[in-house]
């Protein structure tokens, strides 16, 4: 390093003329190392703010995550109602020719449609089908292993009552012919795609690769969402919105290669 003197001053008048360059050259590297860790926190948080944009574009719900629904063993998009509102929109609204919609007599009973999309409704997806909507129904809750479902087409549901009778908001007045299912009450939950499907066992084990399968029982739901959750991964909040009204019975995980 290389000192440079100035000849018409005293040696006191360099030193304080040295002291004053290298206050002033401290400075600017200070200020320049707080520039450049501003610089490096703005560009973490832009980075940061960038992978939750990402992550929340992978997240994007699909227009039927608003309701009960999995994808059959035939590939059949089957969606089922949660509650009364979305009861009443699955079926006047998302009901078309060549849709099935499942039912049981039981009071409280969702509706379940599966969607044709203009192909026949294979008999593994109908009995996928009545599976699911008698294991979302209050049979769950009470303790019930089997359950009479039927299957009738959309235009054998009506909102006109006959005289006197009263339709409540969810309900529909059914007419004609039913096809008639006996099933079990048995569900799984897997892990698909960036979320959570939950339906009969050999939908869920057709398309999910981590899954497990609960039963009616004793556990609180909750309590049994953080097991599986443990188990399988997933978003909470999927996993309790998959498991139904009332207690539950957690069985095995099962792991396999799609």
């Amino acid at each position: 390093m290389q000192i440079t003197l100035d000849y018409t001053k005293t040696l006191e008048q360099n030193a304080a003329m040295l002291y004053e360059k290298a206050k002033k050259a401290r400075k600017k590297r200070q200020g320049a190392e707080a520039s450049l860790k501003r610089t490096e926190e703005q560009l973490e948080k832009g980075v940061a703010l960038q992978k939750k944009t990402e992550l929340a574009k992978e997240r994007k719900r699909p227009w039927y995550d608003h309701f009960h629904w999995f994808i059959s063993s035939e590939d059949f998009l089957v969606i089922g109602g949660r509650d009364a509102t979305t009861n009443e929109i699955i079926v006047k609204k998302q009901t078309a020719q060549g849709d099935l919609v499942f039912h049981s007599e039981l009071a409280g009973s969702p509706f379940f449609v599966v969607k044709a999309e203009g192909k026949k409704i294979g008999e593994i997806t109908k009995t996928e089908a009545a599976i699911a909507t008698a294991s979302y129904s209050r049979a769950w809750r009470q303790g019930l292993t089997t359950m009479e479902v039927f299957a009738v087409a959309p235009d054998q549901l009506s909102k006109t009552p006959q005289s006197g009778e009263y339709i409540s908001k969810g309900s529909f007045i059914v007419r004609g012919r039913k096809e008639r299912f006996m099933v079990s009450l048995q569900l799984a939950l897997g892990v698909y795609r960036e979320g959570i499907m939950a339906g009969p066992l050999s939908a869920v084990s057709r398309h999910c690769s981590r899954l497990i399968e609960i039963a009616p029982g004793k556990e609180k739901s909750g309590k049994a969402a953080k097991l599986i959750q443990k188990r399988i991964g997933g978003e909470l909040d999927d996993i309790i919105r998959g498991i139904p009204a009332g207690g539950v019975q957690v069985k095995g995980v099962r792991l396999r290669e799609i």
